[in-house]
């Protein structure tokens, strides 16, 4: 796509869902499709190439649902336009920085039912199947609609790509968690795969790292949702305990491999945290205010140190695994009209490099 000029912004096209030349007239087919005009929900990726297709489910007036980047603050955010809103506010409502400002969190409880799905993708073949960036976020992100009950097997998927991109794929790359497509849109011509391979049918837990549930609070809370329920939620990694992990979410431990602050660690390396760092609070906030909206979702810390200058606050639990509880329980926690950011603390074991106390809880990059 690169060498024959057909990519459009962003370039290079490489690492990503490509966006290309006559994405605009590709989406145009969209809205004819039987399955659209049916459709009440509906899921479509983020990506450049399907602005026009969130154009199309908004000036519709049908539900629109965008993924969150990389899944790290949730599973969907619903795109609401301000009433009245008209063509031009909608076409700004469909870009990534309007699907940033007119976004709401909805949350795994909502019972949300997802009538079709649009997916960006790197190839396709006609026989529906996909293939992506390989990071495996389209699969992941359809995967958690099923287990949170809002597609089945029935649920349409589509694509939509430039023609150069629909190509033979051989059927022994596809796995048992990758997510075909039923249509595949092009500049040119309209695709009825008739593609019969099941698509998945959940979460495949033996294909998630501890590093992936650290990223993602909605994944831990699905995670934790079938355990009750019985599921095999046995994560990939040789560590399968989920709650305490290290701060830098790069490796996840079991509670009883977690070193305690008081048994002391090596100089400047950073130690398990209890505490949970809330940002992005109202500038007019106050503590009262937060402790309450905290205790209501049953993430009440033992000790809370407010930074209202900064819209932030320090939230000291019990220990890690409590800490990733109450994680898990504010995620799309919002306070007034604001979301609020919910991470895990950085905690030095030592003098941190701009010096400071020993045990000093940071905002987690």
């Amino acid at each position: 796509m690169e060498s024959r000029n057909l990519a459009d912004f962003p370039r290079p096209v490489h690492h990503r869902i490509p966006n290309f030349k006559g994405a605009s007239r590709a989406a145009e087919h969209f809205p004819r499709l039987q399955a659209f005009k049916m459709a009440r929900t509906i899921k479509v990726n983020p990506d450049a190439p399907q602005k026009n297709a969130r154009f199309f489910v908004l000036d519709s007036k049908k539900t629109l649902l965008v993924p969150t980047p990389r899944l790290r603050t949730g599973l969907f955010n619903k795109i609401t336009p301000p009433p009245g809103a008209t063509k031009d506010i909608l076409r700004k409502c469909a870009t990534s920085q309007g699907v940033r400002n007119y976004s709401t969190p909805v949350g795994l409880d909502s019972r949300v039912l997802v009538d079709l799905v649009v997916v960006g993708s790197v190839a396709v073949s006609e026989k529906g199947w996909r293939i992506g960036k390989g990071e495996g976020y389209a699969d992941l992100e359809y995967a958690m609609m099923v287990s949170m009950g809002a597609v089945s097997q029935g649920t349409p998927v589509v694509t939509i790509v430039h023609d150069c991109q629909v190509v033979d794929i051989p059927e022994t790359l596809l796995e048992d968690h990758d997510l075909t497509v039923d249509y595949i849109l092009t500049p040119t011509r309209v695709v009825t795969t008739g593609c019969a391979r099941p698509k998945p049918a959940g979460i495949v837990w033996s294909k998630i790292s501890c590093e992936m549930m650290g990223k993602m609070p909605v994944l831990r809370s699905l995670r934790c949702r079938e355990e009750q329920a019985g599921k095999d939620v046995t994560l990939r990694d040789k560590h399968r305990s989920l709650p305490g992990a290290r701060a830098a979410l790069s490796t996840v431990r079991s509670p009883r491999e977690l070193p305690s602050l008081e048994s002391g660690s090596v100089p400047g390396e950073d130690v398990p945290s209890s505490t949970v760092y809330v940002g992005n609070l109202p500038r007019d906030a106050r503590v009262s205010e937060l402790k309450r909206a905290l205790s209501a979702r049953g993430a009440a810390p033992s000790r809370l140190t407010w930074q209202g200058p900064q819209r932030g606050a320090f939230l000291h639990y019990r220990d890690p695994a409590e800490a990733w509880q109450a994680i898990s329980r504010l995620q799309g926690f919002c306070l007034g009209a604001n979301t609020a950011r919910v991470a895990l603390a950085r905690q030095q074991g030592a003098s941190g490099p701009a010096g400071g106390r020993a045990g000093e809880p940071h905002p987690d990059p």
